[in-house]
């Protein structure tokens, strides 16, 4: 018996239609591990986020970092400042209730400038014939100088946390919208819609709007306690410049109605 040659069939046609070839069959796997691939090519730690972003939404998370850094500093600054200033105000107000500063006195930080600055006043003789309310109005104007230049370098850094507070998530808000136009120009070149396309990208321009948010929550916050703490210390300084300039203007009045008479 002669042997008859094996045929195979490369179609067979099945009432659902025809099978396709095998070559389509073996490169199936292969469509599906190239999207894994796609997909694993993107870092999505916050690292390679940054990495991995456009040039402009990089920029933009940069500029965002460096704003977070100077708001912390200006924050541990400021807080050890004000915290300097507050002692330095109960310190003067009691001193001034217990009548220690007339006495040769002298109070730390600002109340000791205040106290500089009252008792320059208070010692020139330049003029006796002012009354009592004059000598009173002098001796408290300089204190209050002197008290407003230095809130004035208290408050120095406060403007910057104002405007990283109000700025910065608007500047997030920039490159997220920009990582989204591009993310949206990639779909239109590769015609994919897939996620493992679409993505990396919104993930890098979300990732500038949270950076936003982080430099920006710290600053108000510590913009509206800072600026509550020094409207405290300014209240309870002046408070004591009120009463102490009474006290002065008192004893200036008295000491010059004195040497006039003497002078007479």
């Amino acid at each position: 018996m002669a042997d008859t040659p094996l045929t195979v069939a490369t179609d067979v046609t099945v009432p659902g239609g025809a099978i396709p070839p095998l070559a389509d069959a073996v490169a199936a796997p292969d469509v599906l591990a190239g999207g894994d691939a796609l997909a694993g090519a993107h870092d999505m730690s916050m690292l390679g986020l940054f990495l991995q972003a456009d040039p402009i939404v990089k920029g933009v998370m940069i500029l965002l970092f460096i704003a977070s850094i100077a708001c912390w500093a200006i924050i541990l600054d400021k807080t050890v400042r004000v915290s300097r200033a507050r002692r330095a105000a109960q310190a003067f107000a009691g001193a001034v209730k217990a009548d220690a500063l007339i006495a040769g006195g002298q109070a730390p930080g600002v109340g000791g400038a205040i106290i500089a600055a009252a008792s320059r006043e208070w010692r020139d003789r330049s003029d006796f014939v002012d009354s009592r309310g004059e000598w009173r109005d002098r001796i408290e104007r300089a204190m209050r100088s002197t008290l407003t230049d230095e809130l004035r370098r208290l408050e120095g850094g406060l403007a910057f946390l104002a405007t990283v507070g109000s700025a910065a998530p608007f500047i997030g808000l920039f490159g997220t919208v920009w990582g989204i136009m591009n993310s949206f120009t990639s779909i239109a070149k590769s015609n994919d819609t897939s996620l493992a396309v679409v993505a990396p990208g919104i993930a890098e321009a979300l990732f500038a709007t949270a950076i936003g948010l982080v430099a920006a929550i710290p600053a108000v916050i510590a913009y509206n306690k800072l600026a509550t703490g020094i409207r405290a210390v300014a209240h309870r300084f002046g408070m004591g410049i009120g009463e102490l300039s009474n006290r002065l203007a008192r004893e200036r009045a008295g000491s010059s109605a004195r040497q006039v008479e003497a002078a007479e």
